[in-house]
C-alpha cells in the first residue's frame, strides 16, 4: 500500500512540476497566475497621513474607514492590483504594482478630500457618503454615454430640496462660469463636473449627461462615475511621501532573486543526498512537493510576491530541511544504537516529532504577530512564512516518512549504507 502511494505521490509532484512550469489547457504556468509586489513589477507607492486629532478608538475607525474608501476608489479607477494598508496610527499606504503612468496614478489616489454637492450659490447640498451609486448608461437623447446616480433616504430627500429650490428660482449664483441652475459636484476642491437640474428629483435617482449635441465618451463617463462613486473620506490626508519603482529594477531584483534561490535550493539538494544517502533523496522529493505547495496556495489565495516574501519562502525551506535533519539523525541514531533499519525509521521518526512541531509552533506565532501588526512588505514575508511553515509540517512529517518507510521495507535498500551509516568490522 506504501509503496503505491509513494509511486502516485511521485506522478502527481513530476505532473505539478509539468503544469507549473509550461501550463496545461486552461491553466497558466506559474508565471502567469502569481501576482508579484511593487518592488518586483515596479509601480508606485504613496504614504499619506491623516489631518486629525483623534486619538484610541476613534482614530481607529477613522483611518479604518478611510482605508476602506481608498480601496473602493483605486478599485474603481482601474489601477492594476491596488494594495491599500494602515501604516502605524494616521498613515495610509497604497501600492500599485504594475502602475505604468506614475503621474496618473498618484493624481488618482491624491483626491482625498470629501466629494461634495454644492449649489451655484456655494451651499452644500450632500456629500459622497450619501451617494448609493453611480454607474454610466446610455444617453438615448444625445448619444454617447451618460452617469446615473442614487442616493440614499437622507441624500434623496437633500437632492429633491435643492432641484425644488433650483427649479423655483431660489439659487442665485455667486460661483463664475456657473449658472444658477447647475449643481456642482467638487472633490478635492475641483469641480468635475456641474450638470445643469432640469427638473425636480424626488426618488433619489437622477442621470447627468453631456447636454450638447453628444453625450461623454466612455472613458470620461466611466472615470467620473468612479470619481463620485469614490465616497467620502472621513479625514482629509496628505502626501507625506512618494516612491516610483522602474520595473526593470523590480526585474532585475526578480531574477536574482530566482538565481539564488535556485542556488540554494540545488545545494540543499546536494548536501541532503551526500549526508543522508537514500534519506537525503526522500528530502528532496518531499521538498519539490514543499515548493509546488507554496507557490499554487499563493496564486489561490491571491497573494502578493514580493523580495521579503521571498526571504519569508527561503526561509521556510531552511526550516523544512531543518526538520528533516532532525528526523534524519534520530533515526541514524537508533541505527547505531543497534536497531534495525525499519524499526529505527519508526522510532525515530517519533522521537523527532514533538522538537518539530515545537519549533514549527513558536515560528508560526511569530509570523501571526507579523502579519497582524506588521505592514506592507512586513505582512507579505509574514504571509509566505505562515504558508511555509504549514507545508513544511506536511512534507517532513508525512510525505518524507512515507518514502524513508517505503525505502526500509525494501530488500535492496534496507541497508545501513544507504541510511549514511558506516560500518567498520560489523561495527557502526
Amino acid at each position: 500500500m506504501k509503496k503505491t502511494l509513494a509511486v502516485i505521490l511521485s506522478i502527481v509532484i513530476l505532473f505539478g512540476w509539468y503544469i507549473t512550469l509550461v501550463g496545461i489547457g486552461p491553466i497558466s504556468p506559474i508565471k502567469d497566475q502569481i501576482k508579484l509586489g511593487l518592488d518586483l513589477s515596479g509601480g508606485v507607492y504613496v504614504v499619506m497621513e491623516a489631518q486629525t486629532k483623534a486619538t484610541g478608538d476613534e482614530l481607529k475607525k477613522l483611518m479604518s474607514q478611510t482605508q476602506a474608501v481608498i480601496e473602493k476608489r483605486v478599485n474603481q479607477l482601474g489601477l492594476s492590483e491596488p494594495i491599500v494598508t494602515i501604516e502605524g496610527k494616521n498613515r495610509i499606504r497604497v501600492e500599485l504594482p504594475g502602475a505604468e503612468d506614475a503621474n496618473e496614478a498618484i493624481d488618482a489616489i491624491g483626491k482625498t478630500a470629501q466629494l461634495q454637492f454644492v449649489t451655484a450659490d456655494g451651499k452644500i447640498v450632500l456629500d459622497g457618503s450619501q451617494v448609493k451609486d453611480a454607474g454610466i448608461t446610455q444617453d438615448k437623447q444625445h448619444g454617447g454615454y451618460a452617469i446615473s446616480l442614487k442616493f440614499n433616504s437622507k441624500g434623496a430627500e437633500a437632492f429633491k430640496q435643492a432641484t425644488t429650490d433650483i427649479m423655483n428660482r431660489k439659487i442665485v449664483s455667486t460661483t463664475d462660469g456657473i449658472p444658477s441652475d447647475a449643481i456642482m459636484i467638487i472633490l478635492d476642491k475641483e469641480i468635475i463636473s456641474s450638470p445643469v437640474v432640469n427638473d425636480i428629483i424626488p426618488n433619489g435617482e437622477a442621470i447627468i449627461t453631456a447636454g450638447g449635441t453628444g453625450g461623454f465618451g466612455e472613458d470620461e463617463a466611466t472615470n467620473l462615475s468612479a470619481l463620485i462613486r469614490g465616497g467620502a473620506l472621513p479625514v482629509e490626508l496628505k502626501e507625506v511621501q512618494t516612491s516610483v519603482v522602474g520595473p526593470s529594477i523590480g526585474m532585475d531584483a526578480l531574477w536574482m532573486s530566482i538565481i539564488a534561490g535556485a542556488i540554494g535550493v540545488g545545494l540543499i539538494f546536494i548536501i541532503m543526498v551526500t549526508m543522508y544517502r537514500i534519506m537525503g533523496m526522500a528530502a528532496n522529493i518531499a521538498l519539490l512537493l514543499y515548493i509546488l505547495i507554496i507557490f499554487w496556495v499563493l496564486v489561490a489565495m491571491r497573494g502578493v510576491l514580493t523580495l521579503p516574501g521571498i526571504a519569508g519562502m527561503i526561509l521556510s525551506i531552511g526550516m523544512a530541511v531543518d526538520g528533516n535533519v532532525i528526523i534524519f539523525s534520530r533515526v541514524r541514531e537508533e541505527i547505531k544504537n543497534g536497531k534495525t533499519i525499519r524499526v529505527a525509521a519508526v522510532s525515530g521518526f517519533k522521537r523527532a516529532l514533538g522538537t518539530i512541531i515545537d519549533s514549527h509552533i513558536t515560528t508560526m506565532i511569530a509570523g501571526i504577530v507579523l502579519y497582524q501588526l506588521g505592514t506592507g512588505s512586513v505582512r507579505g514575508f509574514a504571509l509566505t512564512l505562515m504558508i511555509g511553515i504549514l507545508a513544511s509540517l506536511l512534507t517532513a512529517v508525512v510525505v518524507t516518512q512515507l518514502y524513508v518507510d517505503v525505502v526500509a521495507e525494501s530488500k535492496m535498500f534496507c541497508k545501513k549504507k544507504y541510511f549514511g551509516v558506516r560500518e567498520v568490522n560489523g561495527n557502526v
